[in-house]
């Protein structure tokens, strides 16, 4: 029964932080829909979260593409008499290079998918969560949003963006008893960070004050956190989740 269950959205959800974050809402309590930009990444979703409820949905889904985003919007409408009340944007590109190089597709490409992708996909979202006076928007950011990084002047300028689009938004909202967060992690083991050189993870270790490299379901907790009705005082906020080595 999904009736007195919250439904959570996932953006990215095949894997590293995004995936960690369907797995801990399924495991929670939520009926949580993944998505994935490939039939071959909502068929892993799908199997993942079939071990976990029947209930849940794996979906193709392109941010980019509004006519993806209805699309799969009106399919969760059908399926669960519904709309989703959590919204997690985690679906994200990098196309890192020295601003004196980049591309402006390079730059185009990412500003489109993890900033206007972000605005475009809430914006599908928030009517529901207006009329139901409930929501959560929970967006993943970066602590490069807030540091700056070299090669990634696209990146971070996204990251940073949606830090700014979350405080405006978190004080429109407010009042209807929506919520809207920024979670940034710093330097977390994923497939990604595990083929960088071992020099640059040694760097990096020395300056995180706890000494170790964070891990997927930390960050998942803390969306687990802000999704759920202990965090209903939380919002206009970015929870960093990074051991310290950027601090506030």
């Amino acid at each position: 029964m999904t009736e007195n269950r919250r439904i959570a959205l996932v953006t990215g959800a095949t894997r590293g932080i995004g995936n960690a974050i369907a797995k801990n809402l399924a495991m929670n309590g939520f009926v949580v829909i993944g998505t994935a930009t490939s039939e071959n990444g909502v068929l892993s979703i799908q199997s993942e979260l079939d071990a976990l409820g029947s209930e849940h949905l794996a979906a193709r889904l392109n941010i980019t593409e509004d006519g993806s985003i209805d699309a799969l919007l009106k399919n969760i409408k059908e399926k669960y008499g519904k709309s989703p009340e959590v919204l997690i944007n985690n679906a994200g590109i990098t196309r890192d290079n020295l601003f004196l190089r980049i591309k402006e597709s390079e730059w185009d490409d990412v500003i489109l998918t993890n900033l206007k992708g972000v605005f475009t996909l809430t914006k599908a979202c928030i009517k529901s969560m207006v009329k139901a006076r409930w929501g959560r928007v929970i967006t993943i950011g970066s602590i490069v949003g807030t540091t700056g990084n070299p090669g990634q002047t696209n990146y971070a300028a996204a990251k940073a963006g949606v830090v700014g689009f979350s405080k405006s938004l978190a004080q429109e909202l407010g009042s209807r008893g929506i919520t809207v967060n920024v979670v940034a992690p710093g330097f977390i083991e994923t497939e990604m960070t595990q083929n960088l050189p071992e020099n640059v993870k040694d760097t990096m270790l020395r300056n995180i004050p706890l000494g170790r490299f964070g891990q997927v379901e930390e960050v998942a907790n803390m969306v687990h956190f802000l999704a759920s009705e202990q965090a209903s005082y939380v919002t206009g906020s970015t929870l960093h989740v990074n051991g310290g080595l950027h601090m506030e």
